[in-house]
């Protein structure tokens, strides 16, 4: 379920009275204002509103890249607007899986390197890793280009990649910042049908911003950002 009126509790994500608001050249600009959600586990939602309305603003937030003027985000019970410094860090790179409209794979990595970063970090094996990529890259349906160069993979196949990226580490929801926007329609659909796929049957919970009203109808709840506060989607 997914709630913007604040009267949740319990739910996977829990924002309350979100504010933030940016100074520029003396002009006060309020971007969020007050906004509440909860999120349930496994939910897949989907964000609207036009430029300028502070759609990627919120997911910086909820992704712990950006803090709030005001208000607080709790995320699996970790209040993540107390976090700063290497904490925040830590938490993002447990929980947060990050899906961009620019894939930003390294070109001189291989699809499998590129899907194996993330784990770098962490204190798996080599032979955990691999079974980890191996797993993530099948998942998305490349188990048969982990070897293949971003230069030898179509647009959609490179977004396949980075989806395979985020989820390697198994994080708690993934954000998706206009995924499909530099996608032709056929391979945009492939996308929005695996992110539906990883909602429904494996239970992913996953956050989607978008121009593109037909990409909003592949998400579970759609909700409209409207002078700073979040509005679901009659009919």
């Amino acid at each position: 379920m997914v709630r913007v009126d604040g009267r949740g509790s319990g739910a996977l994500i829990e924002v309350r009275n979100l504010d933030k608001v940016y100074t520029r050249g003396g002009e006060t600009l309020h971007i969020l204002n007050g906004l509440n959600l909860d999120v349930e586990r496994g939910e897949f939602v989907a964000f609207m509103g036009p430029s300028g309305s502070g759609k990627t603003t919120l997911l910086n937030l909820l992704g712990g890249l950006d803090l709030p003027t005001r208000g607080s985000i709790t995320v699996a019970g970790d209040e993540i607007t107390a976090l700063s410094g290497a904490r925040l860090s830590a938490w993002r790179a447990r929980h947060v899986g990050f899906v961009f409209q620019m894939y930003n794979l390294l070109p001189v990595l291989t699809a499998f390197q590129n899907v194996e970063l993330p784990l770098l970090l962490t204190g798996l094996t080599r032979a955990e890793r691999r079974d980890h990529v191996e797993a993530a890259l099948s998942l998305v349906g490349l188990a048969d280009r982990m070897d293949h160069y971003p230069r030898q993979l179509s647009g959609g196949q490179e977004q396949r990649v980075a989806i395979a990226r985020a989820l390697v580490a198994d994080p708690t929801f993934l954000l998706c910042d206009e995924p499909t926007g530099d996608l032709d329609r056929a391979s945009a659909e492939e996308i929005l049908d695996l992110l539906e796929r990883l909602s429904a049957d494996f239970g992913k919970t996953i956050l989607l911003v978008t121009h593109d009203p037909k990409a909003a109808q592949w998400a579970g709840t759609l909700l409209h950002l409207e002078k700073g506060v979040l509005v679901e989607a009659k009919g």
